[in-house]
C-alpha cells in the first residue's frame, strides 16, 4: 500500500496545485461555535442543515423529468429554426439537471426513504440520461469525495494540469462541442456488449434509451430522439460538463483542508440555469460536509463566509473570472 502511495506521489508530482490559493490567502480557520475548524457544522448546526425536504424535492424531481416533454412540445408547435435550436441548447441543460439529481440520490439526499431515493435518483435519471441506472456511480463518487486528488480520484486527469495555455483549453472546448468527446464516452458502452461481465450495463443504458424513444415514435417523430437527446448530449452536456467540473477543482491539490482542493465562485442567474441549478455551484460547502442537501448548501455556505472560513481572497467574483485564470 505504501509502495502504491509513493508510486502514485512520484507519478503525479507537479501535476496538481497550479490555482491553489497562498497560504496567506487560506490561513488556519479555529472554529466558531456553529463551525468545527475543519469547517464541518456542529451538531446542533449539522441536525439543521441535514434536514431533506422529501415534498419539495418530489415536485423538483417531476417538473425536472416533464421538462424534456415540454421542450419537445414547444419545439413542435413553434416550429421555427430559432425555437429548435433554443430547444437544442435547453435539452443540454436538461441532462445537466437529470446528472445533477442522479448526483444527490447518490449522496442518498434526494428522499429520507433510502428505495425511493434510488429508484428516483439513480433508475430514473440515472437510467434515462445515457446511464446504467445501477449503483457504480455511488462507489466511484464516494472515491471522490474520500480523498479529492488522491490516487483513487476518478476525475484526476480531468482536473490535473491547470494552468493551461488558452490554445489548450480552446482545443479542449471544441472537442466538446464538435462531438469528440461524447464520442469517446460512448466507446465504453460499444465495448459493453463484448464481455459477459459488461453485458448487464450496456442492456440497461440501452433499456433507458428505448424507454426515451417509445413516446416519440408514438408522436410519429423518432428524428427527434437524434436531434433533441442524443446531439445535445453528446455537444452541449459535453460542454456544461466540464465548464462545471473544472470550476470546481481545476488546478487544486490533494489536502484535508478542503478550500486548497474546491474553488469556490460567486453565483448568478444565467450559470445557475445553464450549468450550476440546484446550488450546485455552493460546491465547497458540498465537500466541507457532502452529507447537506442541496437545498442547504447555500445556508451552509453564508456560514462558513461569515464564520470566516471561506476567505473573499478565495473566491471568484464570476465563472468567466475562474475560466480565464484557468489559462496561462
Amino acid at each position: 500500500m505504501a509502495s502504491d502511495e509513493t508510486a502514485f506521489l512520484l507519478a503525479t508530482e507537479g501535476m496538481t496545485g497550479g490555482m491553489t490559493p497562498p497560504d496567506e490567502v487560506l490561513t488556519p480557520f479555529e472554529g466558531s461555535y456553529r463551525l468545527r475548524p475543519d469547517g464541518r457544522p456542529s451538531p446542533v448546526f449539522r441536525t439543521e442543515l441535514r434536514k431533506i425536504q422529501n415534498l419539495r424535492n418530489a415536485f423538483t424531481c417531476a417538473y425536472t423529468l416533464l421538462t424534456p416533454a415540454a421542450i419537445v412540445w414547444l419545439a413542435i408547435a413553434i416550429n421555427h429554426w430559432l425555437g429548435w435550436t433554443v430547444a437544442f441548447v435547453g435539452m443540454g441543460s436538461v441532462f445537466v439537471r437529470y446528472a445533477i439529481l442522479n448526483h444527490e440520490a447518490a449522496h442518498r439526499l434526494l428522499f429520507t426513504n433510502r428505495r425511493l431515493n434510488d429508484l428516483v435518483g439513480q433508475w430514473i435519471f440515472g437510467l434515462l440520461a445515457f446511464g446504467s441506472g445501477s449503483d457504480a456511480y455511488r462507489r466511484v463518487h464516494a472515491a471522490h469525495h474520500r480523498d479529492e486528488f488522491g490516487p483513487n480520484e476518478p476525475d484526476f486527469l480531468l482536473y490535473a494540469l491547470y494552468p493551461i495555455p488558452t490554445a489548450s483549453w480552446r482545443r479542449k472546448l471544441r472537442r466538446d462541442i464538435l462531438f469528440v468527446s461524447g464520442a469517446k464516452n460512448f466507446k465504453s458502452f460499444f465495448r459493453s456488449f463484448r464481455r459477459r461481465a459488461t453485458l448487464q450495463y450496456g442492456l440497461r443504458t440501452l433499456a433507458g434509451q428505448i424507454i426515451v424513444l417509445t413516446p416519440l415514435l408514438i408522436i410519429g417523430r423518432p428524428e427527434l430522439w437524434v436531434f433533441l437527446w442524443l446531439l445535445p448530449y453528446m455537444t452541449i452536456w459535453r460542454l456544461y460538463n466540464r465548464l462545471r467540473a473544472v470550476a470546481e477543482h481545476a488546478g487544486l491539490e490533494r489536502s484535508a483542508d478542503r478550500r486548497r482542493a474546491s474553488h469556490h465562485v460567486q453565483q448568478s442567474l444565467l450559470p445557475r440555469i445553464l450549468f450550476v441549478p440546484f446550488n450546485t455551484g455552493w460546491h465547497l460547502a458540498h465537500h466541507v460536509d457532502s452529507g447537506v442537501p442541496f437545498r442547504n448548501l447555500p445556508k451552509f455556505h453564508d456560514a462558513l463566509v461569515a464564520d470566516g472560513y471561506i476567505p473573499d481572497a478565495m473566491v471568484y467574483p464570476s465563472y468567466r473570472s475562474l475560466w480565464g485564470a484557468l489559462t496561462r
